[in-house]
Protein backbone atom coordinates (compact mmCIF):
# COMPACT_ATOMS: atom_id res chain seq x y z
CA UNK A 1 0.00 0.00 0.00
CA UNK A 2 3.04 2.44 0.70
CA UNK A 3 4.69 1.40 -2.27
CA UNK A 4 1.75 2.48 -3.94
CA UNK A 5 0.43 5.67 -2.66
CA UNK A 6 4.53 6.79 -3.11
CA UNK A 7 3.86 5.89 -6.46
CA UNK A 8 0.73 8.16 -7.06
CA UNK A 9 2.75 10.76 -5.78
CA UNK A 10 5.50 10.81 -8.13
CA UNK A 11 3.29 10.66 -10.94
CA UNK A 12 1.70 13.94 -9.51
CA UNK A 13 4.87 15.44 -8.88
CA UNK A 14 6.24 14.65 -12.49
CA UNK A 15 2.81 16.43 -14.13
CA UNK A 16 3.14 19.44 -12.04
CA UNK A 17 6.31 20.12 -13.30
CA UNK A 18 6.03 19.28 -16.88
CA UNK A 19 2.97 21.64 -16.67
CA UNK A 20 5.20 24.27 -14.53
CA UNK A 21 7.38 23.85 -17.08
CA UNK A 22 4.71 24.26 -20.32
CA UNK A 23 4.17 27.95 -18.91
CA UNK A 24 5.41 31.17 -20.56
CA UNK A 25 7.02 33.73 -17.91
CA UNK A 26 6.68 36.98 -19.48
CA UNK A 27 9.93 38.70 -18.83
CA UNK A 28 9.89 41.66 -16.56
CA UNK A 29 10.52 45.08 -17.89
CA UNK A 30 11.79 47.97 -15.81
CA UNK A 31 10.33 51.18 -16.33
CA UNK A 32 12.61 54.14 -17.56
CA UNK A 33 13.82 56.34 -15.41
CA UNK A 34 12.32 59.72 -15.19
CA UNK A 35 15.07 62.55 -15.69
CA UNK A 36 15.01 65.47 -13.46
CA UNK A 37 14.83 68.77 -15.59
CA UNK A 38 17.45 70.71 -15.28
CA UNK A 39 16.80 74.28 -14.24
CA UNK A 40 18.65 77.40 -14.99
CA UNK A 41 19.60 78.99 -12.19
CA UNK A 42 18.40 82.85 -11.48
CA UNK A 43 20.58 85.14 -12.96
CA UNK A 44 19.89 87.68 -9.55
CA UNK A 45 19.99 90.92 -12.63
CA UNK A 46 17.26 93.39 -12.28
CA UNK A 47 15.48 96.16 -13.42
CA UNK A 48 13.61 98.47 -11.39
CA UNK A 49 11.16 101.56 -12.31
CA UNK A 50 9.85 104.31 -9.57
CA UNK A 51 7.66 107.20 -9.00
CA UNK A 52 7.78 109.47 -5.76
CA UNK A 53 6.44 112.42 -4.35
CA UNK A 54 8.82 114.41 -1.77
CA UNK A 55 8.18 116.99 0.87
CA UNK A 56 11.37 119.21 0.29
CA UNK A 57 13.04 120.85 3.38
CA UNK A 58 15.44 123.48 2.02
CA UNK A 59 18.10 124.63 4.87
CA UNK A 60 18.28 128.19 4.26
CA UNK A 61 19.74 130.38 1.38
CA UNK A 62 22.38 133.38 1.68
CA UNK A 63 22.94 136.09 -0.99
CA UNK A 64 24.89 139.39 -1.41
CA UNK A 65 23.49 142.70 -0.77
CA UNK A 66 25.14 145.44 -2.14
CA UNK A 67 28.52 144.62 -2.00
CA UNK A 68 30.42 141.36 -1.38
CA UNK A 69 31.46 142.32 2.09
CA UNK A 70 27.58 142.04 2.48
CA UNK A 71 26.78 138.79 2.99
CA UNK A 72 23.14 138.04 4.40
CA UNK A 73 20.64 135.04 4.83
CA UNK A 74 16.92 135.20 3.49
CA UNK A 75 14.51 136.51 5.67
CA UNK A 76 12.56 133.35 4.57
CA UNK A 77 13.37 130.50 2.00
CA UNK A 78 10.77 128.32 1.30
CA UNK A 79 11.00 125.43 -1.45
CA UNK A 80 7.08 122.90 -2.07
CA UNK A 81 6.87 119.74 -2.46
CA UNK A 82 7.21 117.87 -6.07
CA UNK A 83 7.65 114.71 -8.05
CA UNK A 84 10.04 112.00 -9.09
CA UNK A 85 10.52 109.35 -11.66
CA UNK A 86 13.10 106.91 -11.58
CA UNK A 87 14.71 103.85 -12.75
CA UNK A 88 17.72 101.56 -12.10
CA UNK A 89 19.56 98.25 -12.69
CA UNK A 90 20.67 95.88 -9.75
CA UNK A 91 21.78 92.56 -8.58
CA UNK A 92 20.59 90.33 -6.11
CA UNK A 93 23.27 88.87 -4.28
CA UNK A 94 21.67 86.30 -2.24
CA UNK A 95 18.48 86.12 -0.35
CA UNK A 96 19.66 88.94 1.96
CA UNK A 97 21.92 91.37 -0.02
CA UNK A 98 21.34 93.63 -2.92
CA UNK A 99 22.46 96.08 -4.97
CA UNK A 100 21.66 98.84 -7.39
CA UNK A 101 22.47 102.14 -9.14
CA UNK A 102 19.67 104.59 -9.93
CA UNK A 103 18.98 107.51 -11.57
CA UNK A 104 15.88 109.80 -10.62
CA UNK A 105 14.52 112.88 -12.01
CA UNK A 106 12.90 115.43 -9.36
CA UNK A 107 10.82 117.50 -11.47
CA UNK A 108 10.67 121.64 -10.72
CA UNK A 109 10.31 122.88 -6.88
CA UNK A 110 8.94 126.19 -6.59
CA UNK A 111 11.05 128.07 -4.10
CA UNK A 112 9.58 131.67 -2.44
CA UNK A 113 11.87 134.03 -0.47
CA UNK A 114 11.96 137.30 0.97
CA UNK A 115 14.69 139.66 1.74
CA UNK A 116 14.22 142.84 3.71
CA UNK A 117 15.65 146.51 3.27
CA UNK A 118 16.46 149.63 1.49
CA UNK A 119 15.57 149.47 -2.09
CA UNK A 120 15.06 152.01 -5.03
CA UNK A 121 11.82 153.50 -3.95
CA UNK A 122 11.99 153.70 0.10
CA UNK A 123 14.35 153.46 2.81
CA UNK A 124 11.94 150.41 4.18
CA UNK A 125 11.51 147.55 1.34
CA UNK A 126 10.37 143.55 1.28
CA UNK A 127 11.26 141.64 -1.57
CA UNK A 128 9.38 138.78 -3.07
CA UNK A 129 11.67 136.25 -4.92
CA UNK A 130 10.55 133.16 -6.70
CA UNK A 131 12.00 130.67 -8.89
CA UNK A 132 12.13 127.00 -9.21
CA UNK A 133 15.22 123.79 -8.99
CA UNK A 134 14.85 120.68 -10.73
CA UNK A 135 17.32 117.85 -9.64
CA UNK A 136 18.78 114.34 -11.44
CA UNK A 137 20.23 112.29 -8.83
CA UNK A 138 22.70 109.31 -9.36
CA UNK A 139 23.22 107.21 -6.64
CA UNK A 140 24.80 103.88 -5.99
CA UNK A 141 23.02 101.55 -3.36
CA UNK A 142 22.78 98.58 -1.08
CA UNK A 143 19.92 96.87 0.64
CA UNK A 144 19.44 94.15 3.16
CA UNK A 145 16.27 92.15 3.04
CA UNK A 146 15.31 91.60 6.40
CA UNK A 147 13.10 88.52 5.43
CA UNK A 148 10.55 86.67 3.61
CA UNK A 149 6.97 86.68 5.79
CA UNK A 150 4.60 85.02 3.10
CA UNK A 151 4.99 87.62 -0.08
CA UNK A 152 6.35 90.33 1.80
CA UNK A 153 10.18 91.34 2.32
CA UNK A 154 10.73 94.35 4.21
CA UNK A 155 14.11 96.14 3.72
CA UNK A 156 16.52 98.66 5.06
CA UNK A 157 19.38 100.17 2.86
CA UNK A 158 21.77 103.13 1.93
CA UNK A 159 22.83 104.81 -1.16
CA UNK A 160 25.78 107.54 -1.83
CA UNK A 161 26.24 109.35 -5.18
CA UNK A 162 25.47 113.18 -6.82
CA UNK A 163 22.94 114.96 -7.78
CA UNK A 164 22.71 118.14 -10.68
CA UNK A 165 20.78 120.73 -9.06
CA UNK A 166 19.26 122.89 -11.78
CA UNK A 167 18.30 126.39 -10.49
CA UNK A 168 16.11 128.77 -12.91
CA UNK A 169 16.45 132.31 -13.20
CA UNK A 170 15.33 134.03 -9.92
CA UNK A 171 13.05 137.25 -10.27
CA UNK A 172 12.93 139.61 -7.37
CA UNK A 173 11.10 142.37 -6.92
CA UNK A 174 11.07 144.79 -4.04
CA UNK A 175 8.01 146.97 -2.80
CA UNK A 176 7.58 149.46 0.25
CA UNK A 177 6.76 148.28 3.59
CA UNK A 178 4.35 150.08 3.82
CA UNK A 179 2.77 150.49 0.55
CA UNK A 180 3.44 147.36 -1.33
CA UNK A 181 2.20 149.50 -4.82
CA UNK A 182 4.92 151.22 -4.60
CA UNK A 183 8.02 148.90 -6.55
CA UNK A 184 11.29 148.78 -7.61
CA UNK A 185 11.16 147.03 -11.45
CA UNK A 186 11.25 143.25 -10.88
CA UNK A 187 15.88 141.49 -11.45
CA UNK A 188 16.01 138.37 -12.66
CA UNK A 189 18.89 136.81 -11.95
CA UNK A 190 20.51 134.01 -13.53
CA UNK A 191 20.18 130.89 -12.08
CA UNK A 192 22.86 128.36 -11.12
CA UNK A 193 23.38 124.50 -12.12
CA UNK A 194 25.66 122.26 -10.40
CA UNK A 195 26.84 118.72 -8.84
CA UNK A 196 26.21 118.17 -5.64
CA UNK A 197 27.61 115.80 -2.63
CA UNK A 198 24.45 113.13 -1.89
CA UNK A 199 23.66 110.18 0.28
CA UNK A 200 20.03 108.85 1.05
CA UNK A 201 18.79 106.41 3.36
CA UNK A 202 15.43 104.04 2.26
CA UNK A 203 13.15 101.61 4.38
CA UNK A 204 10.17 100.06 2.79
CA UNK A 205 8.68 96.72 1.93
CA UNK A 206 8.54 94.00 -1.38
CA UNK A 207 5.67 92.49 -2.40
CA UNK A 208 5.85 88.97 -4.61
CA UNK A 209 3.11 89.45 -7.66
CA UNK A 210 4.55 86.96 -9.85
CA UNK A 211 7.95 84.76 -9.87
CA UNK A 212 9.68 87.43 -11.60
CA UNK A 213 7.95 90.66 -10.38
CA UNK A 214 8.15 92.53 -7.02
CA UNK A 215 6.27 95.48 -6.04
CA UNK A 216 8.01 98.43 -3.76
CA UNK A 217 6.33 100.62 -1.45
CA UNK A 218 9.55 102.49 0.76
CA UNK A 219 10.28 105.84 1.73
CA UNK A 220 13.91 107.60 1.40
CA UNK A 221 15.27 110.86 2.69
CA UNK A 222 17.82 112.15 0.31
CA UNK A 223 20.25 115.09 1.72
CA UNK A 224 21.84 116.99 -0.92
CA UNK A 225 24.26 119.48 -0.11
CA UNK A 226 24.64 123.18 -0.48
CA UNK A 227 25.62 124.74 -3.90
CA UNK A 228 25.71 128.31 -6.02
CA UNK A 229 22.01 129.23 -6.61
CA UNK A 230 22.13 132.66 -8.83
CA UNK A 231 24.08 135.41 -10.09
CA UNK A 232 24.58 139.07 -9.42
CA UNK A 233 22.17 141.31 -11.05
CA UNK A 234 21.41 145.06 -10.34
CA UNK A 235 23.75 145.77 -6.84
CA UNK A 236 22.40 142.04 -5.65
CA UNK A 237 23.82 138.18 -5.35
CA UNK A 238 25.30 136.68 -5.91
CA UNK A 239 23.47 134.02 -3.92
CA UNK A 240 23.99 130.02 -2.91
CA UNK A 241 21.29 127.81 -1.03
CA UNK A 242 22.78 125.64 2.24
CA UNK A 243 21.06 122.19 0.72
CA UNK A 244 17.65 120.22 1.23
CA UNK A 245 16.57 117.11 2.94
CA UNK A 246 13.81 115.15 0.72
CA UNK A 247 11.35 113.16 2.86
CA UNK A 248 9.91 110.95 -0.34
CA UNK A 249 7.03 108.50 -0.35
CA UNK A 250 7.86 105.99 -3.49
CA UNK A 251 6.00 103.32 -5.40
CA UNK A 252 7.94 101.38 -7.87
CA UNK A 253 8.44 97.81 -9.78
CA UNK A 254 10.70 95.77 -9.88
CA UNK A 255 11.86 92.90 -12.75
CA UNK A 256 13.74 89.90 -12.22
CA UNK A 257 15.68 88.67 -15.08
CA UNK A 258 15.64 84.99 -15.24
CA UNK A 259 14.04 83.79 -11.97
CA UNK A 260 11.10 81.94 -12.99
CA UNK A 261 12.25 78.40 -12.95
CA UNK A 262 10.02 76.44 -15.29
CA UNK A 263 10.09 72.53 -15.12
CA UNK A 264 8.39 70.24 -17.33
CA UNK A 265 6.52 66.88 -16.10
CA UNK A 266 6.82 63.87 -18.34
CA UNK A 267 4.59 61.19 -17.24
CA UNK A 268 6.23 57.63 -17.96
CA UNK A 269 5.69 55.95 -20.71
CA UNK A 270 3.07 53.18 -20.65
CA UNK A 271 4.26 49.64 -19.97
CA UNK A 272 1.35 46.93 -21.50
CA UNK A 273 0.74 43.86 -19.10
CA UNK A 274 1.18 41.25 -20.47
CA UNK A 275 -0.06 37.98 -19.16
CA UNK A 276 1.34 34.55 -19.36
CA UNK A 277 1.57 32.62 -22.35
CA UNK A 278 0.86 29.03 -22.48
CA UNK A 279 2.60 26.98 -24.89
Amino acid sequence: MKKMLSGVFAVLAAATAAEAADVYQPEVIQAPAIEQPVVAAASGWYLRGDIGWGYNDLRGAHFYQGSNANRRSFDSADLKSSFSLGGGVGYQINNYLRTDVTLDYMFNADFEGSTSGGCGVAADCVSTDRSSLSALSLLANAYVDIGTYGIVTPYVGAGIGGTYVKWDDLENTSCENGDPTNCDPTVTHKGKRNWRFTYALMAGASVDLACNLKADAGYRFRHVTGGNMFGYAMNGGPGSDKGFYTHEARLGLRYMLDACQEATYMPPADIPVQQPVYK
